[in-house]
């Protein structure tokens, strides 16, 4: 059975708080970039807050915008929050942080208040 994507970002200050289901698509970046690109301009450094639900990963396309966002806000992250459930959801979070200067850390679904306290502190 095929996942569809889907995206919902909320945003609190400087923290984007974005919500992924199925599988990310090159397309599901044009919906989360000009976003991350709003805050960055206003506050010069931002903090990212991801909660994968029943996330399958990235397509070729999307895995490729991925990392050209990555090597342009390089620096302009401060801190990321990655919350899911899955093993590879947290092994995951451990990859993400040797391509950016931000802080990472990893919670599972169960501990999303202290995501929150923490990507906010």
């Amino acid at each position: 059975m095929k996942t569809t994507s889907h995206v919902d970002e909320f945003v609190h200050g400087r923290v984007l708080d974005v919500n992924l289901h199925g599988k990310l698509t090159r397309s599901d970046f044009d919906y989360i970039v000009p976003e991350t690109e709003r805050l960055i301009k206003k506050y010069g450094k931002i903090r990212i807050l991801v909660i994968l639900h029943d996330f399958d990963g990235w397509d070729l396309g999307a895995a490729w915008e991925e990392i050209k966002w990555e090597a342009k806000h390089f620096n302009h992250v401060d801190r990321i929050a990655i919350v899911g459930d899955e093993r590879w959801h947290k092994r995951m979070a451990s990859l993400c942080s040797s391509f950016t200067t931000a802080r990472v850390h990893y919670f599972t679904l169960g501990a999303l208040d202290a995501a929150y306290q923490w990507v906010d502190a």
